[in-house]
């Protein structure tokens, strides 16, 4: 039989399918930081949510890398955990290095080079770091997934805005009492 006989002609010619293999998903969240004098404050939501689902409502988004760090993500949990991990593993080694516990302002620039090390397949996370530093003042820096940051006295990153954050100094209760005013009313607002 002639293959060119199997072919219609006439028929109509479909569109090329591109693959859509993404590895990414946006589990929502939130997550603050308030930096004062001699304070940070990083808060987080515990929810974990995939569109109109909530997989979970205790996946925590906050994790203690030392006394006096502590970092927060939103984005992709999984990813998010994972960063955490290497970032735990690469204070342990710097502290059997160097027998003393990494400063707040090393890990944020620590931090930095390990996101922009996975630029091509990037931590799909987007990071807040606060804590202490040596003089015991208050710092915080906010990260995009490439690894680029700055010391920032307050930000927000998730599904959440920055509504009821002031831009005075304040005092440690008032911070408390602001985060805890902008996660209630960002819940009521998140699906």
């Amino acid at each position: 039989m002639n293959p060119v006989a199997l072919y219609n002609h006439d028929a109509p010619i479909s569109a090329a399918q591109q693959h859509q293999f993404d590895p990414y998903e946006m589990n929502g969240g939130s997550s603050l930081v308030i930096k004062g004098a001699d304070y940070c404050l990083i808060a987080s939501d515990t929810r974990q949510s995939d569109g109109y689902k909530i997989n979970s409502r205790y996946v925590p988004k906050a994790f203690k890398l030392t006394e006096t760090a502590v970092l927060a993500t939103s984005g992709f949990s999984a990813d998010g955990l994972a960063l955490f991990k290497k970032l735990s593993q690469n204070l342990e080694w710097y502290k059997h290095a160097h027998d003393k516990v990494m400063s707040t302002p090393a890990i944020a620039q620590m931090l930095s080079n390990t996101l922009y090390y996975k630029r091509f397949f990037p931590y799909y996370t987007f990071c807040l770091l606060g804590g202490i530093d040596e003089q015991g003042r208050g710092v915080s820096y906010s990260y995009d997934p490439l690894g680029s940051y700055g010391a920032e006295p307050y930000k927000s990153v998730g599904h959440k805005n920055q509504q009821g954050v002031q831009r005075t100094d304040m005092s440690l209760d008032t911070a408390i009492s602001i985060a805890k005013d902008a996660f209630t009313s960002a819940s009521e607002r998140d699906i």
